[in-house]
């Protein structure tokens, strides 16, 4: 599996672009070394198993689309249910697939992966570019429709972070969906875990997989036994949060994205903030991420 590597005076990020365009470790080098994203083994990427990623991708969708159909100005679309037994299609094309490295310097890439119109039955392309410095990781992601009409649209990362039994994690929200089962979303609201989050919500307190509104892209998560955090922020699109925290494992997910869950649906049957983008033939959708560490 092909591997690069970036280096920037005492940082690390290691890409796996074969693997889902993914991040295998986001790390500090020096003493003590310490790793900013939950590191994946070779093991598990060479395997198949994305959700052992440090990060990947979501194209050209975030999240959950329900039993992957959904329709758009009069074409019904019929997606393959890409992670059984869920009934559902989840996270889109890109962190299942192969990307290539286009450019690789010391301490930058740009990674690209092309779709050719299927069951989704429209082509793009989506690329991200990585740079990093001795202090922040900045990851830029675009969305270009290279079809010959309109095409639904939305983008977002998903990081996973190294859990300890202090972690915090802060960021202001307006509002969080409740869920049913399926983790589909059925009612918004004010919940708890708005006002928690926004005064700093301990991961192993809350059992969390939502999707949050009106983020102002910023979240912060700290790790007081280590003395150490890293502040992440995202700009416009990404005006919405998912935050996963699993019960009982080493790990959590706070991850920006430009949309709510099942937002092609939401959008379909009226709802105006579902954050739904339509690209135009040759139009594209950029968004970018930085992680910065202390400590």
């Amino acid at each position: 599996m092909d591997v690069v590597e970036l280096k920037a005076h005492g940082s690390g990020l290691r890409l796996v672009p074969g693997a889902g365009g993914a991040v295998a470790r986001y790390w500090r080098e020096r003493a003590p070394t310490r790793d900013w994203l939950r590191p994946a083994s070779a093991e598990a990427l060479g395997g198949g198993d994305r959700y052992e990623a440090a990060a990947f991708p979501l194209v050209p969708y975030s999240n959950r689309i329900r039993e992957g159909r959904f329709a758009f100005r009069g074409r019904a679309v019929g997606l393959p249910l890409n992670r059984p037994p869920e009934r559902h299609s989840i996270h889109g094309h890109g962190w299942q697939a192969s990307w290539r490295a286009l450019e690789s310097s010391a301490d930058a890439a740009l990674l690209e992966y092309r779709h050719a119109a299927d069951a989704w039955p429209w082509a793009y392309r989506a690329t991200q570019r990585f740079t990093l410095t001795p202090s922040a990781l900045r990851v830029e992601l675009l969305l270009a429709n290279e079809s010959d009409a309109p095409m639904p649209a939305g983008l977002g990362w998903h990081p996973y972070f190294p859990r300890t039994p202090r972690t915090t994690i802060t960021a202001g929200v307006r509002a969080m969906w409740l869920t049913d089962r399926e983790m589909m979303p059925t009612t918004l609201g004010a919940e708890p875990p708005v006002t928690a989050l926004a005064r700093g919500a301990r991961a192993d307190a809350v059992a969390l997989d939502n999707c949050f509104v009106g983020w102002s892209g910023r979240a912060v998560i700290e790790w007081p036994e280590l003395e150490a955090r890293l502040t992440m922020t995202a700009e416009a699109p990404l005006d919405f949060l998912v935050v996963y925290t699993p019960p009982g494992r080493p790990y959590f997910c706070v991850e920006p994205v430009s949309h709510m869950t099942d937002a092609f649906n939401q959008a379909a049957a009226g709802r105006a903030d579902a954050g739904l983008r339509v690209l135009e033939p040759g139009e594209s959708l950029k968004a970018s991420i930085t992680l910065t560490p202390e400590g």
